[in-house]
C-alpha cells in the first residue's frame, strides 16, 4: 500500500488545440477532458493503473464535483472536510506537445483543517510501504507543512513508511532546511537548481552529470535519494549506493501534464516490487514517457510502460565540481561534458 497526500488537489480540464496557441485569437479545440488531479492524486491513479494499491488523502467536501471524478475512476480516498471548492486548473496542449497551464491557488486551509489532515495521514500511513507528499500548498498553509507531516508520521508509527516528496519552491526548501530525513525527493531540473540555490540555464536538462552534482550536494541535508527528471532527456537517480542516468525513449509527445507524477509512480512500483535502484529509475523514465505520449492527464497502464527498453548507465558517484560554481554551462562548454 502506498499513501499519497495532495494538499492542493485540482479538477484538471485539458483542451487540445488544433494548432499553436495564439494569444488574443479565437481557436478551436480538437478535444477536451476532465480528470481528478493534483500531484499526489495523479501518483495514486498511476499506481493503481499499474496494479499497486494506493490511497489518496486530500482536503475537500465529498460533495465537491472533484470527488465525483475520483469515484468515476474508482480511486480510494480519505478526505478532511473543508469550506470552499477544490480548485479547477486549465491546461492547453498544442499538436507538438507544448503545454500551457493555468493553475488556480486553491481554497484556504484553516489551521484546524491542517491539523486534521496531518492526523489522518499519520493514521492511514500505519503499515504502508511509502507515503508520498506531493504538490503545492494552498493559501493559509505555512511553508514548513511537509516537515510537520514527516515528524507526525514518524512519531505516530512504530514502523513508519518510507517517505517521498515531490514539491518545489518554498515548501521543498523548508523541508530540507528542517533536516527531517526523507527517503526520496523528485525535483525536475529547474526545481533542483532552485533548491540548491544556483542559476540554471536551459541546458541543465541536457546535462545529467551537472544534475547529479547538484543532487549530491543535498545528501548532507538528510535526503537519502534524489530522482531528478530531465524532461525529454531522461532522469538521474542519486543514492548512497550509486548514481545512474536513464535516457528517455523517443516518443510523439501529446501532453506533459502528470508525466512527472507518473515517473514517481513508476519508481515506486519498481521499489515495492523489490527492484534494484537502477531498475526503479528505468521504470520511472518509461512511465513518464508513456504518460507524455497520452492525451490530457491520462495515466499509463502497466502494459503501456516498457521499462525493459530502458538501460540506465552508472555515473560517477562523486560531485564533479563544487555546486556553487555551476551556473550552468552553455553551448560548446556543455557539449564537452
Amino acid at each position: 500500500m502506498i499513501v499519497t497526500l495532495t494538499v492542493n488537489p485540482s479538477l484538471d480540464r485539458t483542451v487540445q488545440l488544433d494548432g499553436e496557441l495564439a494569444r488574443g485569437a479565437v481557436q478551436r479545440a480538437l478535444e477536451t477532458r476532465e480528470d481528478p488531479g493534483g500531484k499526489g492524486v495523479n501518483v495514486t491513479r498511476a499506481l493503481r493503473a499499474s496494479g499497486v494499491d494506493s490511497l489518496a488523502v486530500l482536503p475537500g467536501a465529498t460533495s465537491d464535483p472533484f470527488f465525483s471524478a475520483l469515484r468515476a475512476e474508482d480511486v480510494p480516498f480519505g478526505a478532511v472536510p473543508i469550506e470552499g471548492r477544490i480548485r479547477a486548473n486549465l491546461t492547453l496542449t498544442e499538436l507538438d506537445g507544448t503545454t500551457t497551464k493555468i493553475n488556480e491557488p486553491g481554497p484556504t486551509l484553516a489551521e484546524n483543517d491542517q491539523d486534521a489532515l496531518i492526523a489522518l495521514v499519520a493514521e492511514v500511513s500505519e503499515g504502508a510501504d511509502w507515503l508520498v507528499l506531493a504538490g503545492s500548498l494552498p493559501p493559509g498553509v505555512p511553508d514548513d507543512f511537509y516537515a510537520r507531516v514527516v515528524r507526525a508520521v514518524r512519531e505516530a508509527n512504530a514502523r513508519p513508511p518510507r517517505i517521498a516528496v515531490d514539491s518545489s519552491g518554498a515548501p521543498l526548501r523548508a523541508l530540507v532546511a528542517a533536516r527531517v530525513a526523507v527517503d526520496l525527493i523528485k525535483p525536475n531540473a529547474e526545481e533542483l537548481a532552485e533548491l540548491v540555490g544556483v542559476e540554471a540555464g536551459d541546458d541543465l536538462e541536457d546535462d545529467p552529470e551537472a544534475a547529479l552534482a547538484l543532487a549530491r550536494s543535498l545528501d548532507r541535508d538528510g535526503v537519502v535519494a534524489a530522482l531528478v527528471t530531465l524532461g525529454a532527456t531522461g532522469a538521474v537517480l542519486s543514492t548512497d549506493d550509486g548514481a545512474w542516468f536513464a535516457p528517455a525513449p523517443r516518443i510523439l509527445p501529446r501532453s506533459t501534464v502528470g508525466a512527472g507524477d507518473c515517473s514517481l509512480a513508476g519508481y515506486l512500483v519498481a521499489a515495492v516490487e523489490g527492484e534494484r535502484p537502477d531498475r526503479c529509475l528505468a521504470r520511472a523514465v518509461a512511465s513518464g514517457a508513456a504518460a507524455a505520449s497520452l492525451p490530457g492527464s491520462i495515466v499509463p497502464t502497466r502494459d503501456q510502460v516498457d521499462a525493459a527498453a530502458i538501460e540506465p548507465v552508472a555515473l560517477d558517484p562523486n560531485p564533479l565540481e563544487d555546486p556553487e560554481s555551476i551556473h550552468l554551462r552553455d553551448g560548446a562548454d556543455a557539449a564537452q561534458h
